[in-house]
């Protein structure tokens, strides 16, 4: 089992993400014995396991607990998020927005409505993301928000900094999630805080009605202090 584990966090720090149809993954997400040796192996090295059942993939991130040693001052650290300046930090955002926020009541709202009438209760899993994600339009995304991010140059360079980091792929016009987009940004904190507060304004519409989330069993990502809303804390 120790050589599995390790095999599976090489394999994690070599690859960033893994599918969470991976063997291995999989695994880990349902063997108790082999994910509790996962994160004691993990937890040693000031590491953690992020899983998302709205994701596709998993990764690994630095353990709350030991932010501080790595990255200083909580002032500090919240402005060392992958070295995105501060209209990447906010493109991002709005892609998320944009992106996985219809995604999730996607998901949801097929894990609610589907076979209603099974009296057997077949399973019924979250559709994946792959399935669920729909991509936007980067033709309307630089007509909606170029004037607040930096006009087309800065855009076209904040989106490649995002689609090699992992958070977008990009398919001609066409802007689609990337396998950390639902990661590294915790969608219960964020959706009221961003979206309702911070991003009301940008998008020019009344704040959204969103349904509560289920509790993610990853710690929040986001710093809860008020200059997160402008520039949220991503979990590196």
């Amino acid at each position: 089992m120790n050589d599995d584990a390790q095999i599976l966090i090489a394999r994690l720090l070599t690859h960033q993400t893994l599918r969470r149809d991976d063997k291995m993954v999989k695994r880990a997400l349902s063997d108790d014995q082999f994910r509790a040796e996962l994160d004691k192996r993990l937890l040693e090295s000031g590491l953690k396991l992020l899983d998302n059942v709205y994701a596709d993939h998993v990764t690994l991130a630095l353990h709350r607990a030991v932010e501080p040693k790595i990255f200083g001052a909580k002032d500090i650290w919240q402005n060392n998020n992958f070295g995105l300046t501060r209209d990447g930090v906010a493109l991002l955002v709005v892609l998320w927005a944009q992106i996985i926020l219809p995604k999730r009541e996607r998901q949801e709202t097929h894990h609610v409505d589907v076979d209603q009438t099974d009296m057997f209760d077949k399973d019924n899993p979250i559709p994946r993301a792959e399935d669920a994600s729909i991509g936007i339009s980067y033709t309307a995304l630089l007509a909606d928000f170029g004037d607040k991010l930096g006009k087309k140059t800065r855009m076209d360079m904040n989106l490649g900094v995002l689609a090699k980091l992992g958070f977008i792929e990009r398919r001609g016009d066409v802007i689609l999630e990337g396998p950390l987009l639902d990661l590294m940004m915790d969608t219960d904190l964020l959706k009221e805080r961003i979206v309702n507060g911070a991003l009301a304004d940008v998008f020019k519409r009344a704040p959204l009605a969103v349904a509560p989330a289920r509790k993610s069993a990853n710690d929040p990502v986001l710093d809860a202090s008020s200059e997160a809303d402008a520039a949220p804390d991503i979990q590196n």
